[in-house]
């Protein structure tokens, strides 16, 4: 089992204090708009690496007017073992981690909890820029290999650094030599692990009985391929240079890959298909990714759903919520009304969110 089954907020968003006592089952939050569920499970994404849900920095997340910095604690139960984990903020300065009283780092939370999850600003997903696919199967590709996120970063501060010699029209061959090394070291990897995560995803949903959609997923590379090993990526950006130069930024490499989303059963890409079907082949992807983390790891992944139940007709919602307790995760979703969660019924833990003088509430829903 992987399951919070404690979690406490101070001055985090809108919530001043919030103490949540949880035994491992789904988390069902409900209230009106505004009142703060998405906040919480924000919070929740925070015991993971990255910058969460919302992927805003540690100074937004600071309870205003007081602006004093943050702090999560939480206790995280891994199979059999038992982590308190804290992160906080101190006045918008970097975010710290804490295991078991000892200072620690993102990538050190990512060995321990897998974290997923699918928010509204995702549902565009299919029809927007690649950079947003890029980021939804780099989440998926985390989840699978916590080195992801270093690769990633390594990749990111190399490109960099070629971009500026591109840009200050720099032609001497040894300026770019360790950096792009550097960067097609980290750049292979990357495009090994995504597609690796789209392998794991198609094997996960094939031997799925689910009610939602399959989602057939290609791995493309915008303007021509990516080569094959990390030598064969060292010498394309060799030979870009010339071309790289003329354009004053890096134009081969995984940040010019994309995801193409097919709805299989219909044959239509997701681009083309119904908001409705966008939604399904998203949730499909993420219970995918849970059942192949629970075949992977001994356990599936914590699972943040904000606002998906509205989006679901009442057909789906129930079919979702079989399949998260049949997996066993704890799922954490949010809704407006305790109508949304009555298919649930004792299957989850349901909390009431609302607001006081002006700041979040946190109340366990009344039977």
């Amino acid at each position: 089992m992987l399951a919070l089954t404690s979690l406490k907020l101070s001055h985090f968003r809108s919530h001043l204090r919030a103490d949540l006592h949880l035994d491992g089952r789904p988390v069902a939050l409900y209230g009106n708009n505004g009142a703060g569920k998405t906040n919480i499970l924000e919070a929740v994404s925070l015991f993971s690496p990255g910058r969460g849900i919302r992927r805003a920095s540690a100074a937004d997340m600071t309870r205003r007017p007081e602006a004093l910095g943050w702090k999560l604690m939480a206790t995280l139960q891994a199979n059999d073992q038992a982590y308190d984990v804290e992160t906080w903020s101190e006045s918008g300065a970097a975010r710290q981690v804490r295991v078991d009283e000892k200072a620690s780092n993102q990538t050190a939370l990512g060995q321990i909890c897998r974290i997923v999850w699918l928010v509204p600003a995702m549902d565009r997903v299919w029809i927007e820029a690649a950079e947003g696919r890029r980021r939804f199967l780099d989440r998926i590709a985390l989840s699978f290999e916590p080195g992801h996120a270093e690769a990633s970063l390594t990749y990111e501060k190399t490109m960099r650094e070629r971009n500026k010699l591109l840009k200050e029209q720099v032609r001497d061959p040894a300026w770019y030599r360790v950096i792009e090394a550097q960067m097609s070291a980290a750049g292979h990897r990357i495009h090994q692990t995504r597609q690796q995560a789209v392998d794991v995803l198609h094997a996960a949903q094939e031997k799925a009985e689910t009610a939602f959609p399959t989602a057939e997923l290609e791995l493309i590379q915008n303007d021509g391929s990516m080569p094959h090993t990390a030598e064969d990526f060292r010498a394309a950006l060799e030979e870009s240079r010339f071309r790289d130069l003329a354009a004053g930024r890096t134009l081969v490499g995984p940040h010019r890959s994309d995801l193409l989303g097919t709805y299989r059963a219909k044959g239509v890409p997701a681009r083309e298909c119904s908001t409705g079907e966008q939604k399904a082949l998203l949730v499909s992807l993420i219970l995918a990714n849970a059942r192949a983390l629970q075949a992977r790891e001994g356990a599936p992944p914590i699972v943040l759903l904000d606002e998906v139940a509205a989006h679901l007709d009442a057909v789906r919602r129930a079919a979702l919520y079989d399949e998260i307790c049949a997996l066993g995760v704890q799922a954490w979703m949010t809704g407006t009304g305790p109508e949304l969660f009555e298919d649930l019924g004792g299957r989850a833990q349901v909390f009431e969110v609302g607001e006081s003088d002006g700041h979040s509430i946190v109340n366990p829903a009344q039977a």
